[in-house]
């Protein structure tokens, strides 16, 4: 019997969610790896109890091992943006309203969902866009027959230039809801605003927000810091939802992509290379074909799916005409006409405040060649093994009001893996690592600074359905970042994050869900130190019921 064991349940109906997240533009959150920022979190309360011999009905309420957000002690104003529930691809669609009373400036915004569903539904994806930027992307968790909640908070401070103006408000969660898929997604969103208690915008804050207009970018002319965030979504129910296992001829697989699974986001001005990264292999909450993996504890960032962020500091001095220019985001290996990605784009603005018109010049574009090679070796056991890596070098200066910047930046990337599996993919199983390190240099007055930052995605998993039609997944994922920042050679800053997942699942397949005796251990190990301080935070699950919950710091 050949059997594709590893699609997420995302498969299907996603397609035509991806033709609305890629019509919009992305949102905005810290880089992976920020220090100082605390992430996004899923988190109910945490009761630790006695697990059953097998999955049940119910188990707990999803969870993660990330840390809260940080609220700091100061009036606040909340506003609720949407709140829906969604039964198919109709988006909910209101106004939003600046809040009253906490003034216009705000020391913190935090992004709250809070989500339930019950009966029986695949995971799905989603967005939330205020005036026309897409502040949040996100996936849900599949339900219990007696019905699950969750919540999920992030850092949306930097989009305070889009939350003081009033916009329309947009928000999708793709579902498909009939006599077998009987889950309905009920979600409401608020924004919660914190005073600010000075009059000092802290320097991580954009000035502005903006989106594409028909492909095009008009930077205000006294830009002098620039950054786009695009969100590189795979999803679409197809191959491209699990990338990283694609396959090309002559090897026999069920997924195929000319160039294997090789993938790389690149963003292109005005058609000069402007920005690499490796995209993260995002695992989706019925990812592997094993639901039971995900129902408690997510992999890292199925709740809240971070952009990858492409500093163009270098191309401000181009931007800065006044004049559209043409910005494109391709992602390499997608074979030609294939969907399934999503790439919406917004660009963060930092101004000259004391001028209104900043002049530079692009100076270096240096691109090494794209190395990307598979070798298929025949046998009982099919093997592939794929290596593949860039390198790209930008650099370029404004003439500000405090003198000349000039700003490189250096990313260099690397993916290695093995793909094994036999015939009619019963077993079938990858390990992976993504590398993306990049280095961004600014010198003008005053000593050099240097932000170095080295991001590191592994991916070790294999699935096997026996004779008896028991099939079990084993997997790990990892997600670190190392970040150092100097001044003058001098370390300033520096921070350690490795967030971890581990699970072990079985069940008997091709039987109805009661008759699935799901067993599955799962852990999740988030770990954030550096200097400025300590956070460490594990849990363990067992058949559904969380089983060990304990800090570190």
């Amino acid at each position: 019997m050949r059997r594709r064991i590893v699609m997420s349940m995302l498969a299907g109906v996603i397609l035509t969610a991806s033709t609305f997240l890629g019509a919009g533009p992305a949102s905005a959150a810290p880089s992976a790896g920020t220090a100082g920022s605390a992430g996004p979190v899923a988190r109910s309360a945490a009761v630790v109890a006695d697990a059953p011999a097998e999955f049940g009905t119910d188990w707990h309420d999803p969870l993660t091992a990330a840390p809260p957000i940080s609220k700091p002690a100061a009036k606040s104003c909340a506003v609720t943006v949407a709140e829906a529930q969604f039964r198919d691809f109709t988006p909910y669609r209101g106004t939003y309203t600046p809040p009253s009373g906490c003034g216009d400036r705000w020391s913190k915004v935090v992004l709250r969902l809070d989500g339930k569903v019950k009966g029986r539904q695949f995971d799905r994806l989603g967005y939330l866009h205020i005036g026309g930027v897409e502040i949040f992307r996100t996936s849900t968790p599949e339900p219990s027959p007696d019905g699950i909640e969750w919540s999920v908070e992030k850092d949306v401070t930097r989009y305070s230039d889009t939350f003081r103006r009033g916009g329309d408000v947009e928000m999708l969660i793709g579902n498909v809801v009939d006599d077998t898929y009987t889950g309905v997604l009920d979600v409401k969103v608020t924004l919660t605003f914190y005073a600010e208690a000075g009059a000092a915008k802290p320097a991580a804050i954009p000035d502005r927000v903006l989106t594409l207009q028909d492909g095009t970018l008009t930077t205000p002319r006294n830009s002098e810091r620039v950054v786009a965030e695009v969100y590189a979504t795979g999803s679409g129910g197809g191959c491209e939802e699990n990338w990283y296992l694609t396959v090309p001829d002559p090897a026999p697989y069920s997924c195929k992509a000319d160039n294997g699974p090789y993938r790389e986001v690149q963003i292109k001005v005005d058609g000069h290379l402007a920005g690499i990264a490796e995209p993260f292999p995002t695992v989706w909450t019925g990812g592997w074909s094993n639901p039971f993996l995900w129902y408690v504890i997510p992999g890292p960032r199925a709740f809240d799916i971070k952009p990858i962020e492409y500093d163009l500091t270098p191309y401000a001095g181009l931007l800065d005409d006044g004049r559209p220019h043409r910005v494109d985001v391709s992602v390499v290996g997608v074979p030609e006409g294939q969907t399934g990605w999503s790439t919406p784009v917004n660009v963060l603005v930092w101004q000259d405040a004391k001028r209104a018109h900043v002049s530079g010049a692009l100076t270096e574009v240096k691109a090494g060649d794209l190395a990307n090679s598979t070798t298929y070796t025949p046998g009982s056991e099919e093997r592939l093994d794929t290596a593949g890596g860039h390198r790209l070098t930008t650099s370029g200066y404004v003439d500000t009001s405090h003198g000349r910047v000039r700003t490189t930046v250096r990313r260099t990337l690397a993916n290695a893996s093995v793909h094994r599996w036999t015939d009619g993919e019963n077993t079938d199983g990858l390990k992976a690592t993504w590398a993306d390190d990049e280095t961004v240099t600014v010198g003008g007055r005053g000593p050099v600074r240097t932000t170095r930052t080295h991001r590191t995605y592994t991916m070790d998993a294999a699935t096997t359905l026996g004779a008896d039609d028991r099939l079990r997944t084993v997997l790990t994922l990892g997600d670190r970042a190392a970040v150092d920042e100097a001044l003058g050679g001098r370390r300033t800053m520096w921070s350690r994050l490795d967030d971890s997942y581990a699970g072990d699942a079985t069940y008997t397949a091709n039987v109805p869900r009661d008759q699935r005796h799901a067993v599955a251990t799962t852990s999740e190990r988030y770990r954030l130190y550096g200097s400025d301080g300590c956070y460490d935070h594990g849990l363990v699950t067992e058949q559904g019921v969380l089983t060990g919950d304990r800090s570190n710091c």
